[in-house]
């Protein structure tokens, strides 16, 4: 399984995610697809039966609660089968398991691009890091040796540490006229992997896990970046598509060019307590435009029983309850087989949806009145 070493702990922010106390941590997760016998049929990076088709290459980077319900919906009927025929009980999820199977899954592809201790070395010299820092011993008074830097944990924790420095930094780079160095996402990698090689620390794997939801938030709004970033204009789900939190630390480095942003200290786990806010917003906010959802709830048939009191199928409104990709899966696996025969007895097909149509669907659930359908 392939980790990128430099990000060994990334939270999830499930209480944004979701809407309600509901977490997502991947070691839950792998427990629940153990449990549930999801391995008995899927392989999982190449590892495992291939009854079923490797789970973790239906994952990317951008994978959401969305895509993980539009997946396991499509493939519902066939997996209901295959488990009668091996006689094997059929998985039923509630959301929290949902919502830890979802962190499970796109923890296995997160860590796409592992970083390299060699390209670290020769950043550390091509972008003159090494005119001011010796390896074992100080060459300046103001400067550490890299033997002496306090243990980086992640990237964040590394750019943390250099923005911090930064002011002295500049400074002596300027009377050297050198430039300070702009990091992408992979060079930030590479460089953490050197400065860890050198210490001998341990190769950590990645986890996906909860933390606070609001502290994050307050540090975004206390820091001033929600002056620049309004999240209202899109600027979560716009323009960090793609991004793992080794890129957003990227970027926070890269940001602090801007004048505005040169005299900002941060106190020890802050700048990533915002990293996870701004990627965990990313992340989840791909619940669709709820008029297109109405022609998606009308195209897929769903008010033939869900709009008919008489089918005894409930009315999906959104009154007292909030929709998301983990309500779709929880109910998916504990009323499906249900839902699939009553299709049957009225020669419905069962529908197919694409990522964007089950986010879209999502958005129009999450605003449907009763009865009305509207």
């Amino acid at each position: 399984m392939k980790r990128v070493f430099a990000l060994f702990a990334i939270p999830l922010c499930a209480v944004a995610l979701y809407g309600a106390e509901i977490s997502a941590d991947s070691t839950r997760g792998a427990q629940v697809f153990e449990i549930q016998g999801c391995g008995d049929c899927h392989s999982l990076n190449g590892v495992g039966p291939s009854v079923g088709p490797d789970l973790s290459r239906l994952v990317d980077r951008g994978f959401t609660p969305a895509s993980l319900a539009a997946t396991m919906w499509n493939h519902a009927p066939a997996m209901w089968t295959e488990t009668r025929l091996r006689g094997n009980a059929r998985p039923a999820l509630d959301e929290q398991q949902a919502a830890d199977l979802f962190a499970f899954f796109y923890s296995l592809r997160f860590f796409e691009e592992p970083g390299d201790a060699g390209r670290g070395k020769a950043l550390f010299s091509d972008r003159k890091c090494a005119e001011c820092h010796g390896i074992a011993s100080a060459k300046l008074p103001d400067a550490k040796p890299v033997m002496q830097w306090t243990a980086p944990a992640d990237p964040l924790a590394l750019v943390e540490t250099m923005w911090n420095h930064s002011t002295a930094m500049r400074a002596e780079m300027e009377r050297r006229k050198i430039k300070l160095p702009r990091l992408s996402g992979q060079e930030l990698a590479d460089l953490l992997v050197y400065v860890r090689s050198l210490q001998k620390l341990p190769l950590r794997t990645g986890v996906l896990q909860t933390p606070e939801a609001e502290q994050g938030k307050a540090l975004f709004v206390s820091k001033t970046c929600a002056s620049c970033h309004d999240p209202a204009t899109g600027f979560f789900s716009l323009h960090l598509r793609e991004e793992t939190l080794t890129d957003i630390a990227s970027d926070m480095w890269n940001h602090g060019f801007d004048m505005s942003a040169r005299k900002m200290d941060f106190q020890p786990g802050e700048m990533r307590a915002i990293a996870e806010y701004i990627w965990s917003r990313r992340l989840i906010e791909n619940y669709g435009k709820a008029n297109v959802g109405a022609n998606v709830f009308v195209a897929k048939k769903c008010g033939v029983c869900h709009d008919d009191p008489m089918s005894g199928a409930p009315p999906l409104t959104a009154q007292g309850h909030y929709y998301t990709g983990a309500t779709i899966v929880s109910g998916l696996t504990r009323h499906g087989p249900v839902m699939l025969n009553q299709m049957r007895d009225k020669h419905l097909a069962w529908p197919q949806f694409t990522t964007t149509e089950m986010s879209d669907l999502i958005g129009y659930l999450n605003v449907r009145s009763p009865h009305s359908g509207r």
